[in-house]
């Protein structure tokens, strides 16, 4: 197996990715989705139901934001129920992976490195949307909410993932698109982490807490890791 360093000259041997925003532009599938509903509800803008799901309170995946925009305009239950429909299948068709993603995993597994996915979706949607793009089989182990009872940026996620790959965290990088929910964590349980800043959609400032690495290209995670 080939060895690989960050910072300190420490070997990396297991890599836990984050996976929407990430692997892929979850944020371009949601606006896509957002576009489906309105224009078969024949009602309404895609960008303002979009905003619905950036709602504070209200979970990101929660379809309660498509039930909360569809009651300004008097919508019937049918509706609802066909909004969600049409929502969650463009939402899933439309996942595309980042460029250079599936090189960069086929590397990673080729250099010997386990590889895990720790997520905030449920495992249902989390299987589906690997399955979709055709990534699944290079990960050795999911953690999700209804696993851990937890959301990032609570440790506890990173926890379960360590402890199913038997991983040092000294021997362990996070890769993800927020600094607050993967490199300050990472960073917390002595892991490397590195940052996806091209998948970060976030706004507004971020905690301060410095990645070991700044990613522009998935790529970019390639020689981060000695590859």
């Amino acid at each position: 197996m080939q060895e690989t360093f960050g910072p300190g000259d420490q070997a990396i041997r297991h890599v836990l990715f984050d996976m929407d925003n990430t692997l892929w532009d979850f944020v371009g599938a949601k606006r896509e989705a957002c576009r489906a509903v309105v224009e078969d509800f024949g009602e309404g803008e895609a960008e303002a139901l979009y905003q619905y799901f950036r709602r504070p309170g209200v979970g990101y995946e929660d379809l309660q934001n498509i039930r909360d925009y569809l009651a300004g305009f008097s919508a019937e239950r049918e509706a609802y129920g066909r909004a969600c429909w049409v929502y969650e299948h463009t939402k899933l068709t439309s996942i595309r992976l980042f460029d250079g993603v599936e090189e960069t995993l086929e590397a990673i597994a080729g250099a010997g490195l386990t590889m895990a996915v720790v997520t905030d979706a449920y495992s249902f949607q989390a299987m589906a949307r690997l399955e979709e793009v055709g990534v699944r089989n290079y990960f050795s182990y999911l953690v999700t909410p209804d696993l851990t009872g937890r959301k990032k940026p609570d440790p506890t996620q990173f926890r379960c993932a360590l402890h199913a790959l038997s991983a040092d965290p000294a021997e362990t990088m996070v890769v993800g698109d927020s600094i607050r929910r993967e490199v300050a964590p990472a960073r917390a349980l002595g892991m490397q982490a590195a940052y996806a800043l091209y998948g970060d959609h976030s706004e507004g400032p971020e905690p301060i807490c410095r990645p070991d690495y700044v990613l522009e290209d998935i790529r970019d995670l390639l020689p981060a890791l000695g590859i």
